[in-house]
């Protein structure tokens, strides 16, 4: 350990000393300044980054410990000082916001030392099966290296893949065992909600362990270990639990810093308090005002069959691609259309009257309302079909700081495109759209509140389950999973609207710069040609303004 640390603290003086000298020998010429690096150093170097972001592994398992996690935070002052050493003020645009998304993604491993630190402080963070692919372009919230996709194997299972699955399988209880030392924070509600992820876990690989049995026996014993350890290891939450009194949130500051610094969002705390009051307020009033105008209207009915299912939601597809191409809303590609059709679903059957998942709520009764926000599957295809020049915006950005474009897209068509014509002639189909942002803007509020530690988990998703209209969110299991997440992730949650809020401002400015050229199809398709990156970046690269939380690298 010893030399660990006085090797970490040798490489930092080196780095140190050589941008000294550096400075202080071309202060002495005729350049005000050192010569800049080229954007090839940056890509270099971020490939290099992101190699050190990641603990090493020790006998398949990532080593979270406090010796390696300090070794991390003592190196990582290096690796920002050969960022800023590259003073790329003087590249093109598009190159300066690659430069930008490496310094977010640094910034957020130094909030990760200095504020989250979710070896120590959540136990969610050792979870490692994941059933089921994303819709945003990584995994929402925080995840440990060496995670398991189980949905990137095909199955049945072929030898290779079920050796492969057998060997990460089998680190499971080693991590877990490890996580028992890691895990000294004192986050009580990050730990109680830990509950429910490894009950998860339990489940997910009980159900992997039905659809594999018999493949291979070395395999079906290392999903029965790594249940049972699953199990144990929620078990021991539980029994430490009444020690666990702390707060879990990061705080007004820490946030504010965080959305500025990583995520790269203009809006402080509170701030996002204000914008999120404003947009439950609207969402509401106009709901009201569309029920009142639709009153006379028969109320919509849900979907009651599997038939009707697979015929209206493939019908939704056709709908929605006809009005992105007729009303020139942007350019069509031949993937597209398959890419919302693969993610249809298939129908589930519910008892009469019951209140099914909110979103099933409104997606049985108009899936042409929901389809917009599917548009993230789009987004996924496009990485796949037509992936981005760049190398650094080609692999989703670290600590989820695509959230907003991501989330904030999905979130903002849907009330866009219901304005630019998408659902007319269906009138009370409007009053969906106005249900699903008020859903957003409240659970978005209680992160925040959550955040801020002025609202407790359970404060949390009875604020969310209270300010969602019709009582569509009685799942307080859903809401948890839900304060969860945006725990865990600071800006996940406000990002569905915040982000909505960033793309309507942008349409507005170009709208304004363009004049009589401008045209949505042209605005969409120059904002998809960005990449799923924050929109102050997609801002500066489109309009060529500079968001004033960007500052200049040279001030960083």
């Amino acid at each position: 350990m010893l030399c660990s640390i006085n090797l970490s603290w040798f490489r930092g003086w080196v780095a140190l000393l050589t941008l000294t000298i550096a400075v202080l020998v071309t202060s002495c010429g005729t350049p005000a300044k050192y010569s800049s690096g080229t954007y090839e150093d940056l890509v270099v170097l971020f490939q290099e980054w992101r190699e050190f972001e990641k603990p090493e592994f020790i006998n398949g398992i990532p080593d979270y410990s406090s010796r390696s996690m300090n070794a991390q935070r003592d190196e990582l002052v290096n690796w920002q000082a050969r960022l800023h050493a590259l003073d790329p003020v003087d590249w093109s645009v598009e190159e300066q916001i690659d430069w930008h998304l490496a310094r977010a993604e640094m910034n957020g491993l130094e909030f990760d030392h200095r504020v989250r630190q979710p070896w120590a402080r959540d136990p969610a963070f050792y979870m490692t099966i994941y059933p089921a692919e994303s819709d945003v372009p990584a995994h929402e919230g925080t995840v440990i290296h060496g995670w398991i996709d189980l949905w990137t194997f095909d199955y049945p299972l072929s030898r290779s893949s079920a050796d492969e699955l057998t060997e990460r399988i089998r680190t499971i209880p080693g991590l877990l065992e490890q996580a028992r030392t890691n895990l000294t924070g004192n986050a009580r509600d990050l730990w109680l909600a830990g509950y429910r992820s490894f009950d998860q876990q339990s489940a997910d690989l009980m159900e992997l362990g039905q659809r594999v049995a018999g493949t291979s026996s070395d395999l079906d014993s290392a999903i029965i270990a790594a249940r049972d350890a699953s199990a144990a290891f929620r078990a021991w939450l539980e029994e430490q639990a009444p020690s666990k009194t702390g707060l879990s949130g990061v705080g007004k500051d820490n946030y504010t810093w965080y959305m500025q610094n990583v995520h790269l969002v203009p809006y402080s705390w509170d701030e996002q308090v204000t914008l999120l009051r404003r947009e439950l307020a609207r969402a509401h009033s106009s709901l009201r005002l569309e029920e009142n105008r639709n009153r006379n209207l028969p109320e919509l009915t849900r979907i009651a069959s599997p038939a009707e299912y697979d015929d209206r939601l493939t019908q939704s597809v056709t709908d929605y691609m006809r009005f992105l191409e007729e009303e020139e809303i942007q350019s069509i590609e031949p993937w597209m259309a398959s890419a919302l059709t693969a993610v249809n679903g298939t129908y589930v059957p519910a008892d009469p009257g019951a209140i099914r998942n909110f979103f099933s709520e409104v997606n049985y009764r108009d899936p042409l309302a929901f389809r917009p926000h599917m548009h993230h599957w789009i987004e996924l295809a496009r990485s796949r079909y037509d992936p981005h020049p760049s190398l650094i915006r080609r692999i989703p950005s670290l600590y989820n700081i695509f959230d907003a474009r991501s989330e904030g897209l999905a979130t903002g068509v849907e009330e866009m495109f219901m304005h630019a014509g998408l659902i007319d002639g269906r009138e009370r189909s409007r009053e969906l759209v106005w249900i699903m942002l008020a859903q957003r803007a409240a659970r978005a509020l209680s992160g925040l509140y959550l955040h801020a530690n002025e609202f407790t988990m359970e404060e949390a998703v009875a604020h969310a389950m209270t300010w969602t209209p019709r009582g569509w969110l009685p799942d307080g299991d859903l809401v948890r999973g839900e304060q969860h997440l945006y725990l865990r992730q600071p800006g996940y949650g406000t990002s569905y609207v915040t982000g909505k809020i960033q793309i309507e401002e942008l349409l507005a400015e170009e709208a304004l710069e363009r004049g009589e050229d401008f045209t949505v199809k042209a605005f969409f398709d120059d904002f998809f040609d960005a990449g799923v990156i924050p929109i102050t970046l997609t801002r500066w690269e489109m309009t060529g303004e500079r968001h004033e939380i960007l500052g200049s690298a040279s001030e960083h």
